[in-house]
């Protein structure tokens, strides 16, 4: 195996699938990067792969000879990220499974497993694959998948639920305090076959990762079974097994109507909710927010004992009684952030239930938060 292409080409296709690897893996071989060179092709395909989430690359290079190998990712990695910005020899010197690592600064060899003992990728072949525009992915991941749960005992909510119909495809993630629900339309002229899948949000930031560095404009090809999904952006491949388990109704959890509507100037709330944070900090991350119906002004208000408080006023547009209300400040900061447009509405009805955030005159985005009991 003999194969040369740019120091940058192998460092980020390097980077890329290293993060499929696992950092503690189950054994050695898993440790490593499965590496072949097709000289007919003249292309150089990497995978990594956890047993769970698979990331396969396939880039040009000169190919001298072809062959297949395991080399160590970390220390793979690590070398050509080192290296001068300028063409980097990879080559199998003999029968075993050495590998030197040649630039203008010098050489290194690297000792990697033969490649029979490494598991192959989950193939996904059930029915047509979908196809699905980059942007309506990424709009998709951007707007949810924030408020999925870390918390592995509750693993369905460890994922983002897609769910679609004719032309609509949905995303809705939830960690039990909140709710991020995005309605997106695919724009790629074909129906989308009907889809009711709990994807890994680990495997969800690795796609999201991908897509924004990926340059072409052609349709991210979605294929699924009933175990598995895999997102195919053509020089790219992410494979990786569905969650199990029933995702929680989560359009009974928004209410159909509002008794107060408040709509704020979005980066001016943004600034106030991030400076009153850092007394919040002090407190459980709890702030309370006061609506002043009369006055149409938004107080945002902490009281840290032994610390210090804090107040700002914003102006707003208010319909409704007067109601205190008290929220994580973090929940609404994570929101805020995935919102585009310079307003923000917020819709409740009691102190106690919960209250639904959306950009002003967006519908594609519902971010629903449950608000925090104010103890007196």
């Amino acid at each position: 195996m003999k194969f040369v292409c740019s120091q940058s080409e192998l460092n980020q296709q390097l980077s890329s699938v290293s993060r499929a690897v696992p950092s503690r893996p189950s054994r050695p071989v898993l440790g490593n990067i499965w590496v072949k060179a097709d000289a007919a092709q003249q292309t150089v395909t990497l995978v990594g792969f956890d047993e769970v989430l698979g990331i396969e690359s396939c880039f040009a290079a000169q190919v001298e000879s072809s062959g297949v190998l395991t080399l160590p990712a970390k220390l793979w990695g690590d070398i050509v990220s080192r290296l001068p910005n300028e063409d980097v020899v990879t080559e199998l010197t003999d029968e075993n499974t050495t590998v030197t690592i040649t630039s203008s600064s010098g050489h290194y060899e690297v000792r990697g497993l033969g490649a029979e003992d490494y598991p192959s990728l989950p193939t996904v072949e059930d029915g047509d694959a979908i196809a699905l525009s980059a942007e309506a992915l990424l709009d998709g991941l951007k707007g949810s998948l924030f408020a999925t749960s870390g918390d592995e005992t509750k693993q369905v909510l460890t994922g983002v639920h897609l769910l679609s119909d004719a032309d609509t495809l949905e995303f809705a993630a939830t960690d039990g305090h909140r709710l991020a629900v995005v309605q997106t339309v695919d724009e790629t002229g074909t129906p989308t076959p009907e889809m009711d899948v709990t994807v890994p949000a680990k495997a969800l930031r690795e796609l999201e990762r991908m897509i924004q560095a990926h340059t072409s404009s052609e349709p991210v090809q979605v294929r699924l079974d009933e175990t598995q999904v895999m997102f195919d952006l053509g020089n790219q491949k992410l494979t990786t097994r569905l969650l199990e388990g029933q995702y929680p109704n989560y359009r009974q959890l928004l209410p159909k109507q509002f008794a107060r509507q408040i709509t704020l100037d979005r980066q001016g709330l943004m600034k106030s909710l991030e400076r009153i944070a850092v007394l919040a900090s002090q407190k459980n991350d709890i702030i309370k927010m006061s609506l002043n119906g009369a006055q149409q002004v938004v107080a945002l208000s902490v009281e840290a004992q032994e610390v210090g408080s804090g107040r700002e006023e914003l102006p707003a547009q208010i319909s409704g009684d007067d109601l205190d209300i008290a929220f994580n400040v973090r929940y609404l900061l994570d929101g805020l952030k995935t919102f585009e447009g310079s307003q923000v509405q917020m819709q409740c009805n009691a102190a106690t239930s919960p209250a639904v955030l959306s950009p002003l005159g967006e519908a594609k985005i519902t971010y629903l938060v449950m608000p925090v009991q104010i103890r007196s």
